[in-house]
């Protein structure tokens, strides 16, 4: 069982995976408080400083599919954090953007879910910091052909 667990542990992909597991257990403690969820406090981050941004947008943008950010909006809107108006450019598009609630939220709910992120970077020096930006990068280039 050790040999297998050693041969897993030196996979790059489980080590990411574990890494980003960690990160979103620590956000989603943080954010409890503000009873938001990763991929909702993701999706408001992004429309706090693209407000108007579509539902496809936001998706692509915060790495979900859209049928996920579409129930993310949706929990928003019945919150009364999001308003989702038909875009006057094409019926089918909504545009979306925070209410003064959400806004207010968000603001609160980035200092903390911010500070988990301080955390991490506070255990690398600069040229760590930099080299695993560099080399995550890389990593998503060669996976992305």
């Amino acid at each position: 069982m050790a040999a297998l667990e050693a041969e897993i542990a030196r996979r790059p992909g489980h080590n990411i995976k574990r890494a980003e597991q960690a990160l979103m257990t620590a956000k989603a403690a943080v954010l409890r408080e503000f009873e938001l969820t990763v991929p909702q406090y993701a999706g408001m981050v992004v429309l706090s400083y693209l407000p108007g941004t579509s539902g496809a947008q936001l998706a692509r943008i915060c790495a979900v599919t859209p049928q996920t950010m579409a129930t993310v909006l949706s929990n928003l809107e019945a919150k009364g954090l999001v308003t989702r108006t038909p875009s006057s450019v094409h019926q089918k598009v909504f545009v979306t953007k925070l209410t003064r609630a959400g806004n207010a939220l968000i603001k609160r709910a980035d200092v903390k879910a911010h500070a988990v992120e301080d955390r991490l970077v506070a255990e690398f020096s600069d040229d760590e910091r930099r080299l695993l930006a560099d080399l995550l990068e890389r990593a998503i280039k060669v996976l992305n052909g």
